[in-house]
C-alpha cells in the first residue's frame, strides 16, 4: 500500500510544481525573453563547452570562446542577409507594375481558358500607388530612425537585452554542472532514480530533436543557396539561408522559401528558366529533407510529429507570446516524456490488464 501512495504523492507534487512554474512563467512573461533566449543558446552550446573542457581548456575560457564564436556567426548572418533582403524588397517595389502586366499577359489568359476565372489587375493603379509612396519607401532609414527617437525606451530595452543575453548565457554555461548538482540534492532520495531517468529522457528527446534540426537547417541552407546559385538566381544566398532557417517550422519554411525564390525569379525578368530552376531545386530539397536528412539526423524515434510541433509553436505563442515560441519545444519534449510515463503506467495498471487488486487472493480463498 505504501508504494502506490508514494507514487500518487510524487505525481501530485510534480503536477503542482509544474502548474506553479507555468503560472509564474505566465506572470513574468514580459521580462523573461532575454533569459529564455540565453537558456536556449546555452543548451545548444553546452556540448561544445563540455568538449573543450574535457580537453583541459578552463571552463570559463571555453564558455567565452563559444559565446564569441556564436556572436560572430549571428553578426555575419545579419550583415549578409539584411542588406540583400532590403535590396530585394526595393527591387520588388520598383518591378511590381511590370509583374502585374506580365500576370495580365501570361497568367490571366491561362486562368480564363482552363479554369474560367476572369482576373485582371490594374497596372496603372499600382504605378500610381508606388509613385505616391516611393519617396517614403526609399527614405526607410530616416523613418526607422524617427521611430527609434520616439520609442527611446524600446530602443533602450533592446540594447539592454543585447548585453543581458550573453551575460546570462555565460553564467548558465559556467555554472551548469553546479546547477545540476544542486537540483539533484533538492529531490527526495526515494524519487531520485526515477526523476533523473525522466530528466535524462527529456534531455535525450530535446537534444536529438533540436541539435538534429539545427544540422538539417544548416545543410539545407547550403543546399538551397548552392542550388539556387546554379539555377541562376541573383539572390541565391539570402533566399537559400532564409529557407534553411525557416525549415525549423515545418511546412512554413519550405512554403515561405519557395515564395521568396519565386519572387526573386520574377524580379529578374528572364522568363521561365529561373522559375523552372527554382521548382527543380525546391522539389529536390523537399525530397532530400523528407527522405534523407530528417530521418537520419532527427529520427522518427523521437516522436515529435511535425503537426505537433506546429501546434505547440502556435499554442505557446498565443498563450505566452514570443517567449512561448522559445519554450514550446522544450515543454513539448517534457510533455512527450510525461505522456510516455502515463502510457507505461496505464499499460501495467489492473484496469487495463483486466484485474483488480485483491482479485487473485479472493480467487484463492474461494478455492
Amino acid at each position: 500500500m505504501n508504494a502506490p501512495r508514494a507514487d500518487h504523492l510524487q505525481t501530485f507534487a510534480w503536477t503542482a510544481a509544474a502548474l506553479a512554474i507555468a503560472g509564474l512563467f505566465w506572470l513574468l512573461g514580459p521580462i523573461l525573453t532575454p533569459f529564455v533566449i540565453a537558456a536556449v543558446f546555452a543548451y545548444i552550446c553546452d556540448p561544445a563547452v563540455n568538449w573543450m573542457a574535457a580537453r583541459r581548456v578552463p571552463r570559463a575560457l571555453a564558455v567565452l570562446l563559444v559565446i564569441i564564436a556564436l556572436g560572430l556567426v549571428l553578426i555575419a548572418l545579419a550583415l549578409i542577409l539584411v542588406p540583400m533582403v532590403y535590396r530585394e524588397a526595393m527591387m520588388l517595389i520598383r518591378r511590381l507594375p511590370d509583374l502585374v502586366e506580365m500576370f495580365n499577359a501570361q497568367v490571366a489568359p491561362v486562368l480564363q481558358a482552363r479554369l474560367g476565372i476572369a482576373l485582371q489587375l490594374d497596372a496603372v493603379q499600382f504605378r500610381e500607388l508606388i509613385a505616391e509612396n516611393w519617396a517614403n519607401a526609399q527614405d526607410i532609414v530616416s523613418i526607422v530612425l524617427g521611430h527609434l527617437k520616439t520609442g527611446g525606451m524600446a530602443l533602450l530595452g533592446f540594447v539592454a537585452n543585447l548585453f543581458l543575453i550573453p551575460m546570462v548565457m555565460f553564467y548558465l554555461l559556467q555554472e551548469w554542472p553546479r546547477i545540476l548538482d544542486a537540483l539533484q540534492r533538492i529531490v527526495p532520495r526515494p524519487w531520485l532514480p526515477r526523476t533523473m531517468r525522466i530528466i535524462n529522457d527529456i534531455d535525450s528527446v530535446m537534444s536529438e530533436f533540436l541539435r538534429g534540426q539545427l544540422s538539417v537547417m544548416m545543410l539545407l541552407a547550403v543546399f538551397y543557396s548552392v542550388g539556387l546559385w546554379f539555377a541562376g538566381l541573383n539572390f541565391a544566398l539570402p533566399v537559400g539561408v532564409l529557407t534553411g532557417l525557416l525549415v525549423f517550422i515545418p511546412y512554413v519554411g519550405f512554403g515561405g522559401g519557395l515564395v521568396l525564390a519565386i519572387l526573386a525569379a520574377l524580379l529578374q525578368a528572364e522568363g521561365w528558366p529561373p522559375l523552372v530552376g527554382v521548382a527543380v531545386v525546391y522539389g529536390l530539397g523537399q525530397l532530400v529533407e523528407s527522405f534523407l536528412l530528417t530521418p537520419y539526423l532527427v529520427g522518427e524515434r523521437i516522436g515529435l510529429h511535425p503537426l505537433a510541433v506546429i501546434f505547440a509553436l502556435m499554442a505557446f505563442a498565443q498563450l505566452f507570446g514570443f517567449v512561448g515560441v522559445l519554450v514550446a519545444l522544450p515543454v513539448s519534449a517534457a510533455l512527450l516524456v510525461g505522456l510516455r510515463e502515463v502510457q507505461g503506467a496505464w499499460l501495467t495498471s489492473p484496469v487495463y490488464l483486466g484485474s483488480e487488486p485483491g482479485a487473485q487472493s479472493e480467487d484463492r480463498a474461494t478455492r
